[in-house]
């Protein structure tokens, strides 16, 4: 698992704060949300790897437009360098597909392109009333149809991540929000796993923000996290 770090506080300051204090971990993701870019821009984006190069950049913008739009967006995206962004497949196939092919030109040189299976938010009753189907079952449509169009992996639950790499691939990518790492309150997901779990279901990615940022040492807390990681991996070897 690679640990990724929501910077979801609400000033361009107090982010960096964070990422400053996290600065000596060359191992680590960071989520910039939409509220940040949309505030910060670039710039942010510029100053992260000024507080650590070696940090990997996750632009999480969850496009949703027609293909072409989607896939324009995308290509900009590109052009930032950052390693990853995301997309919600319920944009559908079509839109999916374009994107990829926007991005070939780029190569290896490519971000990581996930889709947005279901909001960790989401109660069974709620996805059900806008998806016709259940959580579980949806997410298995869409990582299948996100695989076949080409992504490298799907954002979705901790509760989804076996299921997706039973339907499409082990080596597809699963990335989670709402890992409380050592038990802590939901908050306002409706979804959420400990790192336990989060390794029981074989999960790349598992995506932490208030047990660090509202913790009175993140640097330590993340370190702990790190080190809880380290001995999950160790175990499934």
């Amino acid at each position: 698992m690679q640990l990724a770090i929501a910077l979801d506080l609400p000033s361009s300051a107090e982010n960096l704060r964070l990422a400053e204090a996290l600065g000596e971990f060359d191992d680590l993701w960071m989520k910039v949300g939409f509220r940040t870019y949309i505030r910060d821009g670039r710039d942010f984006l510029d100053t992260l790897r000024s507080i650590n190069p070696r940090f990997r950049i996750f632009l999480d913008l969850k496009l949703y437009d027609i293909p072409n739009t989607m896939a324009d967006a995308a290509a900009e995206i590109a052009e930032l360098g950052v390693e990853m962004f995301n997309v919600h497949a319920s944009a559908g196939e079509r839109a999916l597909r374009t994107v990829m092919e926007r991005l070939e030109p780029y190569g290896e040189d490519r971000p990581l392109v996930l889709a947005v299976t279901a909001l960790t938010s989401f109660s069974e009753e709620e996805f059900r009333r806008i998806y016709g189907k259940g959580i579980d079952e949806k997410a298995r449509e869409f990582a299948r149809m996100s695989y076949e169009a080409g992504l490298d992996g799907v954002v979705c639950s901790a509760f989804e991540s076996r299921a997706v790499k039973e339907v499409t691939s082990q080596k597809f990518l699963t990335l989670c929000p709402g890992i409380r790492p050592f038990g802590e309150e939901a908050g306002d997901q409706q979804r959420v796993a400990t790192l336990e779990l989060a390794a029981k279901e074989h999960v790349d990615f598992p995506v932490i923000g208030r047990p660090v940022y509202q913790d009175p040492d993140p640097k330590e807390k993340v370190r702990q996290i790190l080190q809880r990681i380290g001995g999950l991996s160790a175990r499934s070897q």
